[in-house]
């Protein structure tokens, strides 16, 4: 297997690697409880914490609501 004779410079490195990188954002998908809003695909929206319009796991919000 050949070996480089010469060390490669930073600069010629960091040209190579300049095409490594994300070519896409994650998926964003509108809310189902806020119109206008965005969350991420497959989610919980941690506001509401609802899950595709179902009850998943109680919010900081309303837990603090039914302490009181």
């Amino acid at each position: 297997m050949p070996l480089p004779k010469r060390r490669h410079s930073n600069q010629r490195t960091r040209k190579r690697r300049t095409h490594y990188k994300l070519t896409h954002h994650p998926a964003m998908v509108p809310s189902f409880e806020q119109p206008g809003e965005y969350t991420l695909l497959h989610h919980v929206d941690p506001s509401t914490g609802k899950y595709k319009g179902r009850q998943v796991f109680e919010s900081g919000e309303a837990a603090e609501q039914g302490q009181a």
